[in-house]
């Protein structure tokens, strides 16, 4: 080995879609501003880009411009596609739940946060990708309803394909949290709690940053 030589870094890589505060007509880096997960999770992988964007909006032209930008960071880093992992805020996870109805494969893990599913089940099926839901029992936005649907709807598709309850539970999270962890946390609110509370959770994010491929 050449004196001064240096093996190649490989990257994980992680993105953090944010919600409605975080979207790109509220004012440049309010995404960072107003959520912790882009900088929590500094703490699981040091060896990681982190790429937290501001959406146009929570639909389809967000959902294919965070999968162009995900295909980039993939061609024109040095990135280890066995740790690529995602989380959505609230309408960040509305999106995020479009992208891996379109290319779950993209992702090692995803981590749905005080949002609902909008995105194509069956595709994220075929590509056993892991999904973590958290929501707030009575979350004052979504209610906790859309989130115990969506993973019902994920459970029934991985049991029609075979699948057991144990191989399901790895790949399937419902972590509904009651109001004790929200009062515990300091915090009344628990859409806008969730927020705060969701990302410096160590359970959650160690959950989303412990996932390979």
């Amino acid at each position: 080995m050449h004196a001064g030589y240096r093996t190649p870094v490989i990257f994980a890589l992680y993105f953090t879609l944010p919600g409605y505060q975080g979207l790109y007509f509220q004012g440049v880096a309010e995404n960072i501003k107003t959520e912790d997960f882009g900088f929590t999770a500094q703490d699981y992988i040091s060896d990681m880009i982190i790429v937290a964007p501001q959406l146009s909006d929570w639909e389809e032209t967000s959902a294919d411009q965070t999968i162009a930008l995900v295909e980039y960071f993939i061609d024109h880093y040095n990135i280890d596609t066995s740790r690529v992992y995602a989380s959505g805020y609230s309408g960040g996870g509305e999106t995020m739940s479009l992208v891996m109805g379109k290319r779950p494969d993209l992702f090692t893990a995803y981590l749905q946060c005080s949002s609902q599913w909008d995105g194509d089940y069956d595709a994220a099926v075929k590509s056993r990708t892991p999904v973590y839901f958290v929501v707030g029992e009575d979350d004052e936005y979504y209610g906790s309803e859309p989130s115990r649907e969506a993973y019902q709807k994920l459970h029934d598709l991985y049991e029609e394909e075979g699948l057991s309850d144990d191989e399901i539970d790895d790949l399937l999270v419902l972590d509904i949290k009651d109001q004790n962890y929200f009062d515990e946390g300091g915090v009344e609110n628990q859409h806008g709690g969730g927020g705060q509370l969701f990302s410096r959770d160590k359970d959650i994010m160690g959950w989303l940053f412990s996932q390979k491929k």
